[in-house]
């Protein structure tokens, strides 16, 4: 995060709450001069320094981290279209959390589960020719 505002509200939010760098630091387990670097902008917080932040000062981490982010109101920052990468994941995932599945399959490794959840969505015809393809590819030695 190379933005500035991130420094500079550590510091107010620090100043607000009457907090001294030292409480702060040990509030989040490291020493006195991470955090100082925190507030300079020298180095930026992990997620667990984020969630300790947040927890200190009684926000959430989404409020902290909108509260460091320049956000142009002129734009619009709507959600990105689903891909069909994670159209197929969340396919992937109802299909195998289906209780009469999650049974069924529970002893496949994930390259089998994946392996069958495709076979499942094709023609018969490609079923054929992927089993053939197969048994082609079986008989090669390794």
């Amino acid at each position: 995060m190379k933005n500035k505002l991130l420094p500079q509200k550590l510091k107010e939010l620090r100043k607000v709450n009457n907090y001294t760098q030292d409480y702060v630091a040990e509030v989040l387990g490291v020493v006195r001069q991470t955090y100082s670097h925190y507030e300079t902008g020298k180095r930026t917080p992990d997620a667990e320094a984020f969630y300790k932040l947040a927890g200190l000062y009684n926000i959430s981490v989404d409020d902290l981290l909108h509260l460091t982010i320049d956000i142009d109101r002129e734009e619009s920052y709507d959600a990105p279209a689903p891909t069909q990468a994670s159209s197929d994941l969340s396919e992937f995932l109802e299909f195998f959390n289906d209780p009469s599945n999650k049974k069924k399959y529970m002893f496949n490794t994930n390259l089998e589960r994946e392996l069958l959840f495709y076979f499942n969505k094709i023609s018969d015809e490609d079923k054929k020719e992927i089993i053939e393809f197969t048994k082609i590819k079986a008989r090669k030695p390794l």
